[in-house]
């Protein structure tokens, strides 16, 4: 469980996080792109912090995680100037992919289909895990 400090210090890595990497975007000029940080989790010793980001669009994904974790020390740098005030040392940075819009899109999907188990309650059988 998340103490009030590691909320509070993920929340501020949060909103400085994505400062860095929307002006990262538009410094360098890139268009039909959206990064967004959907949470950070700092853990309790406060040595690293797991950053998950949604990508749009989400094929490009794999792409900039790598262009992220290339250029993790310097995004940990340029966090640690915003953050030098608030925070003694700045957590390491271990970026993922966040999927979850995937997932409720795809369940979607399968709910406005005709894989929908609540209108066809025998496909519950098929999908249940043994």
């Amino acid at each position: 469980m998340e103490t009030n400090r590691q909320k509070k210090i993920g929340a501020l890595l949060q909103n400085d996080l994505v400062d860095i990497l929307q002006g990262e975007i538009r410094k360098n000029g890139i268009s039909n792109l959206v990064i967004s940080v959907s949470k950070v989790v700092v853990t309790s010793d406060l040595s690293i912090a797991k950053v998950y980001l949604s990508v749009f669009p989400s094929e490009k994904g794999g792409e900039i995680l790598n262009a992220i974790k290339s250029n993790a020390p310097l995004i940990k740098h340029d966090l640690s100037q915003r953050v030098k005030l608030q925070l003694r040392k700045v957590p390491n940075l271990v970026f993922y992919i966040d999927d979850t819009l995937d997932q409720i899109e795809k369940i979607d999907r399968e709910l406005s289909g005709e894989n929908n188990p609540i209108k066809n309650p025998e496909l519950l059988e098929r999908r249940k895990r043994s």
